[in-house]
C-alpha cells in the first residue's frame, strides 16, 4: 500500500463565471522513502496540491490518504492534530512566530499537541541546521537561510512520517540553497522520511527519485528516475 494516495482531487476556488479550477482530477500515489520533485509553471496548481496532501486546505473533490487513512474524513481539529503529527510542512515564506526564539519556534506544534519535545532530537536538529549559538534569536535577527533552516527544523521535530516543501529554496541564495536541500535529504535517505518538494529549481529536480510536472491543474508528466 503507498503511503499517499491522491484520488481524484479536484479544487475550484469561486464559484459561477468567476471560478477558477486550481486542480483537476489528479490522481496519484507516493511510495514510503520517495523524494518526489514538483515541477510546473506559476498558477499551475502544484502548491494547490502539497496543502491538500498536507491537510492544510479542503479539495472540492477526491481523496486524499496517508497509510490508508482518508485524510479529510476528520474535523477541523482533527486535521490540526493531523498536520502536526503526521506531516511536516515547510512553507516558503518560513511562517515563523516572529514573538518566539528558535527553540520555540521549532517546538511549538509538539508543545501545542500538549507534548514535551525531545531534548536529543532537538540538540541534533540545532546541529545539523547549523543553528548552533543561535537559539536564543528571534526570527528577525536570523538571515532568511537561517529562518529557512528553522522552518525546516519545525517540520522535522516531530518526525513525521512525510515532510511537504514549498519551494524550500526559493528565497536564499545558492550556498545556503545547497545546505538546505542537503538537509532534506539526508532526512529522506538517512531517516526513510518521505519527501515532497515543490520547486522551479532544476538542480533539486535532478536530486529527486521522481519528477511530476504539472500545468492547468493537471498532471502532465511523471518521470521517476
Amino acid at each position: 500500500m503507498a503511503l499517499l494516495s491522491v484520488e481524484h482531487l479536484s479544487k475550484i476556488y469561486g464559484s459561477g463565471a468567476t471560478a477558477v479550477r486550481a486542480l483537476d482530477d489528479i490522481s496519484l500515489e507516493i511510495e514510503a522513502g520517495d523524494f518526489v520533485a514538483i515541477i510546473g509553471s506559476s498558477g499551475s496548481g502544484k502548491s494547490t496540491l502539497l496543502h491538500l496532501m498536507g491537510g492544510v486546505d479542503r479539495p472540492s473533490s477526491g481523496t486524499v490518504r496517508l497509510e490508508g487513512s482518508d485524510v479529510y474524513a476528520r474535523s477541523d481539529e482533527q486535521l490540526a492534530v493531523f498536520r502536526r503529527r503526521e506531516v511536516g510542512l515547510v512553507y516558503q515564506f518560513y511562517n515563523l512566530i516572529p514573538v518566539l526564539d528558535v527553540v520555540e519556534n521549532m517546538t511549538l506544534p509538539v508543545r501545542m499537541d500538549g507534548r514535551e519535545p525531545d531534548a536529543a532530537r532537538l540538540e541534533e536538529l540545532i546541529s545539523a541546521l547549523g543553528l548552533s549559538g543561535k537559539q536564543g534569536c528571534l526570527p528577525n535577527q536570523l538571515s532568511g537561510g537561517q529562518q529557512q533552516r528553522v522552518a525546516i527544523g519545525r517540520a522535522l521535530m516531530a518526525a513525521p512520517a512525510i515532510v511537504l516543501a514549498d519551494e524550500p529554496t526559493g528565497n536564499v541564495d545558492s550556498r545556503n540553497s545547497a545546505a538546505i536541500m542537503q538537509i532534506l535529504r539526508a532526512s529522506n535517505r538517512d531517516l526513510g522520511q518521505t519527501l515532497v518538494v515543490i520547486t522551479h529549481d532544476e538542480d533539486i529536480a535532478l536530486m529527486a527519485d521522481r519528477v511530476l510536472a504539472i500545468e492547468d491543474g493537471r498532471i502532465v508528466r511523471d518521470e521517476r528516475r
